[in-house]
């Protein structure tokens, strides 16, 4: 073995079983959560302890645009790359054998580069650690299994079941409809364990097609780094049986929306203990000022959560997406709900993030905004034990109105970097201002003729 293969993982040298790797893929993710990097073969990577990457990756827009920054030059410095030995991890769907290694972003001075979200994340739990706290956090995916869909005009539909009929809608939590996906669901469980990425559970959720895979609680910047690997995994599943997998936030007319939901606490470090709980087992100064906290600065931080015009579409009462910001204890009805638990377990459920979001700046937004509150101290609105739906809407409703709110959040920008602020309303301006120029089915429909 040679020296950087003495630093794999566990689960990295099972896969490889005393084999010897044929390609290394040197991976990190851009603003929207895509991959970037380089594939090389595995003697190569043996050779060297960096590359290198331009940072225009960070001013990218989801089409593949480059927004450019008022009053900087665009020269694309080169980043430097550092391979994360404890991210490697197995590509099991490839033709021959693959380990995929995130890799640490630092200039060429050596400082973490503010605009790469896996730094942003990591600048956030930081703040945590200066306190004296470890946060902690459980996320829970949402996804369709969707048929090929080879032409962008043509509606999404659900995929063909082991039955020959197609995905059902409004069977949430059935054994029969997950039973539908199989193959697809044998591959997850599959890979995963190749990957040696822990699955806590997977169920039906209400949409036709759609899928909920739980995680463990743990560390943000593993967990992060687990939905990153596992979005791949997952759509590498899919196409391996004839189907996609989409993480659009609502990609199916008149169907639930997909969430990345994130379940919090944060403990204290010396002590081990949850700072949500008091010693008696009650629910502590901190659990409030924390609620507060999301309820306060929630609204500037949904351009992070909901990063797309699509985002903006599973914001429907009635259609288990939040639409205000209310909490309560057990209610999915709120956009923050507290689940039932013992007081060493006792967190807060954000329901808001889709999962379109970048996993990192999405995870990073709501510990933000949870720290910002811990800061203050305030104390939230009283818990709404109701159908939160029948409330008015407190959060935006769009885009623009998601990045004005943003774009004046100072004390999340003190937070998140401010740097990596700027960059990121002005690539996601840009994105809205290229979905602009593109005409909808809708207007076709009803202007071409009638106005």
């Amino acid at each position: 073995m040679t020296d950087w293969m003495d630093k794999l993982p566990e689960a990295a040298l099972e896969f490889l079983a005393g084999r010897k790797p044929d390609e290394v893929e040197c991976v990190v993710s851009d603003l929207a959560g895509v991959a970037r990097g380089k594939a090389m073969p595995a003697s190569k990577f043996a050779r060297q302890t960096h590359f290198y990457l331009p940072n225009s990756i960070f001013l990218q827009t989801i089409t593949g645009d480059w927004t450019t920054m008022e009053g900087e030059a665009f020269t694309e410095p080169d980043m430097v790359l550092t391979p994360d030995f404890d991210t490697a991890s197995a590509a099991p769907w490839t033709a021959d054998l693959t380990l995929q290694v995130i890799h640490d972003i630092n200039d060429q001075d050596g400082n973490p580069v503010p605009t790469a979200p896996r730094n942003v994340l990591k600048r956030v739990v930081e703040l945590y650690n200066e306190k004296g706290w470890e946060p902690i956090v459980a996320p829970e995916m949402e996804f369709y299994l969707v048929a090929r869909n080879l032409d962008p005009a043509h509606p999404i539909v659900p995929p063909m079941g082991r039955t020959g009929r197609r995905a059902a809608a409004r069977q949430a939590y059935s054994m029969s409809a997950i039973d539908e996906h199989g193959p697809v669901i044998d591959d997850i469980y599959d890979f995963a364990e190749a990957q040696g990425i822990e699955i806590d559970g997977i169920l039906q959720e209400g949409g036709a097609g759609q899928i909920e895979l739980n995680m463990r609680h743990g560390d943000p910047v593993r967990l992060a780094d687990e939905i990153f690997y596992f979005k791949r995994l997952i759509r590498e599943a899919a196409l391996r049986n004839d189907c996609y997998a989409t993480f659009m936030a609502k990609p199916i007319e008149d169907e639930p929306g997909s969430a990345m939901h994130i379940h919090h606490s944060v403990v204290d470090r010396e002590t081990g203990q949850n700072i949500f709980s008091e010693a008696d087992g009650t629910e502590s100064p901190a659990f409030m000022h924390f609620i507060a906290g999301l309820q306060t600065h929630m609204p500037s931080a949904i351009a992070l959560m909901a990063p797309y015009v699509n985002s903006y579409r599973r914001y429907v009462p009635d259609h288990a997406a939040p639409i205000n910001l209310e909490w309560g204890r057990d209610n999915r009805t709120t956009g923050l709900r507290v689940p039932v638990s013992g007081p060493e377990a006792r967190r807060v459920e954000n329901r808001l993030a889709g999962m379109d979001c970048n996993p990192y700046l999405g995870i990073a937004a709501s510990l933000a905004c949870g720290y910002l509150g811990l800061m203050e101290a305030k104390h939230p609105k009283e818990q709404y034990t109701g159908n939160a739906y029948q409330l008015d809407t407190n959060i935006p409703r769009g885009v623009l109105e998601a990045l004005d709110l943003f774009r004046e959040a100072r004390d999340l920008h003190c937070v998140l970097g401010r740097e990596f602020s700027r960059t990121y309303a002005a690539v996601k301006e840009l994105e809205y201002t290229e979905f602009l120029q593109v005409i909808s089915p809708w207007e076709r429909e009803h202007l071409l003729l009638n106005v």
